[in-house]
């Protein structure tokens, strides 16, 4: 196996897949969301810094902690493209994301303490809505799961 320092500095797409383990589909999807980039070569091909690997692995632990992509990019935003996240930005990353995660928890807690009762839709499709939302009042409130989204 040859060591690190005799790596090429770039990696082809087919590369990139096997190594990240992410399909070549996402991979072009995730360049035009803007989170990997890559140039071109004269043959019209993608060529990706070696530190897009470590990009592709704090892009895929974000979303494992329900982190959606429009939340990481403005987080990658903050590297320049071909640099590699880092220890220290993956800590400030936690710290800045710790209200979105507490927000999700107590959503799930709400629809786990509410949701045997009643989603709240207003639909009265249930017969216990008739209980829990007569004459149908959560619908003046707006379309959804009313209790569900109120805190």
């Amino acid at each position: 196996m040859p060591d690190s320092s005799s790596a090429a500095p770039e990696l082809t797409i087919g590369e990139l897949s096997r190594r990240s383990g992410v399909p070549a589909s996402a991979l072009r999807f995730y360049e035009r969301q803007g989170l990997i980039h890559s140039r071109r070569t004269s043959g019209n091909q993608r060529r990706y810094h070696r530190t897009t690997l470590r990009r592709i692995a704090f892009l895929r632990a974000s979303q494992s902690v329900g982190m959606p992509l429009s939340v990481i990019g403005e987080v990658l935003g903050f590297l320049p493209e071909d640099t590699a996240p880092t220890r220290e930005m993956w800590a400030t990353a936690s710290e800045c994301w710790t209200k979105e995660i507490n927000a999700r928890i107590a959503k799930m807690e709400r629809m786990r303490d509410r949701f045997t009762e009643c989603i709240g839709c207003g639909c009265l499709s249930f017969d216990v809505c008739a209980l829990v939302n007569p004459d149908d009042e959560l619908a003046s409130r707006g379309p959804g799961p009313r209790r569900l989204l109120q805190p």
